[in-house]
């Protein structure tokens, strides 16, 4: 039976997803009729909210974070130091099951460390594993390493808990929430939840695997790497470059920084913890992907190659900000599409089910807003007065958004793009697959929130 459900769920994602920017253009145009009968605004008025400023261009910021963040995980991820770890992890691969089993487990391990870092590595490792076990279905093995992102926002790199870490206004400074890490990343009922999918997924993604005679394999000849770049240094632009001494400067530079800001979120008596955001986040994987590589010319070769991984996220971000900006224009007696979404399930929730409810709201909003920072904006206004009326934590509340835009991750195209690139397979592939994860991962976290309501 659970073999029918996957294999039913594959054909169907095989013949029905578009592309993934036709998925945001369609989204698009759903958004906008939604738009135009739950606010009254008119074609023109809905236009002009998905064109503006704070519309299509309201991600520009952010969209630039993401990138660096794919960019500098997939630099990072490509260093011969990282590559030789990962031809010994997928050594331990000697069958079907291993080769499933390891590749979920080190991709959700690496997304919670880093979502972009996790998403290549995870990709790589798949691409090295199926050079070892050449009989394991292929697109099943790349949706398993897509499959750790799921937990990715209750990680280290996870933009909502990082914004409230430190204090989050809506309102220009007027109501500030906050909580602590403590509170969100490192309450036991997240590290609980983060665990089970942790343990549990892997053995979840190998009972899909498809029967020999359905089996999709591919040729290990086509997985080879090109040949590491040799190069040749004869001019003195050329000694520059590959110089030493400018490299152990450039790494001294950000070190020296990277250090000494932690060295002043203790003596302040902060949560190092709570110190992490986005961009100490990527300053790490930068200069660690410069110290990997071992000159500035290779770093730069690698940024190169990376920056390809990000193509999605320019082209499609700016969509998907237009459709963050139709949610959440406000008609004439100031309501929104994200107001109507978000606050019927506010009305049938008590503070029991409030957090559970939140995470479902998250992760319906999520397919039109695929991004932390957006998906924070959109709803965070909504839900963290409301919870905090129903005498819920702040972290709880927030955990549950972060929660609900990491789950539908799953099927929306959106964030698959860079390993999709790496693995050269197209989303239909491994869609299917990735609908009995985000079954699995929902069920856990509606039980997860609800303990998290009964126990803490």
């Amino acid at each position: 039976m659970f073999k029918k459900i996957v294999n039913g769920c594959v054909r169907v994602m095989n013949r029905w997803l578009p592309d993934a920017f036709l998925f945001a253009v369609i989204l698009t145009i759903a958004v906008f009729l939604g738009s135009m009968v739950a606010t009254g605004m008119n074609p023109i008025e809905v236009i002009n909210a998905w064109g503006s400023s704070s519309g299509f261009w309201g991600l520009l910021s952010f969209s630039m974070q993401m990138a660096l963040v794919v960019v500098f995980g997939s630099a990072c991820a490509s260093a011969k130091p990282v590559k030789k770890l990962l031809n010994t992890i997928a050594g331990v691969c000697k069958n079907n099951m291993q080769a499933i089993v390891v590749t979920t487990m080190v991709s959700t391990l690496c997304c919670w460390l880093n979502w972009g870092f996790g998403l290549i590595v995870g990709a790589l490792l798949a691409k090295e594993v199926a050079k070892r076990v050449p009989t394991v279905d292929y697109p099943l093995l790349i949706a398993s390493a897509y499959s750790g992102f799921v937990i990715w926002h209750a990680g280290l790199s996870g933009s909502i808990p990082l914004q409230v870490a430190s204090g989050h206004s809506f309102d220009g400074g007027a109501t500030v929430w906050q909580a602590d890490m403590t509170a969100t990343l490192f309450h036991p009922m997240n590290l609980i939840m983060v665990g089970v999918i942790f343990l549990v997924m892997p053995f979840v993604n190998y009972a899909m695997h498809p029967d020999k005679d359905h089996t999709v394999t591919v040729n290990p000849a086509l997985l080879v790497d090109e040949e590491e770049k040799t190069y040749e240094i004869k001019t003195p632009a050329d000694k520059m470059e590959h110089s030493k001494i400018l490299w152990v400067i450039t790494m001294a530079f950000g070190f020296i920084y990277i250090i000494n800001y932690f060295v002043g979120v203790v003596k302040r008596g902060e949560n190092v913890a709570n110190a992490l955001n986005l961009n100490i986040v990527n300053m790490i994987f930068l200069f660690l992907g410069i110290l990997l590589h071992g000159n500035l010319r290779r770093y730069v070769d690698a940024i190169a190659e990376a920056a390809s991984g990000a193509a999605g996220i320019l082209l499609q971000f700016p969509f998907y900000a237009g459709i963050m900006g139709i949610m959440t224009a406000k008609g004439a007696d100031g309501t929104s599409l994200a107001s109507v979404l978000s606050n019927f399930f506010v009305s049938i929730s008590n503070e029991v089910t409030f957090p559970m409810l939140s995470f479902l709201a998250a992760g319906i909003v999520n397919f039109f807003v695929p991004s932390g920072g957006g998906q924070w904006a959109v709803q965070g206004p909504i839900m963290m007065p409301a919870g905090q009326a129903l005498g819920i934590e702040n972290g709880r509340t927030a955990m549950a958004i972060a929660w609900g835009d990491q789950w539908t991750n799953m099927i929306q195209p959106f964030w698959a793009l860079p390993a999709l690139a790496v693995a050269k397979l197209e989303a239909k592939d491994i869609m299917g697959y990735l609908v009995i994860v985000l079954i699995f991962t929902g069920v856990v976290a509606c039980l997860g929130f609800l303990g998290w309501a009964l126990w803490f």
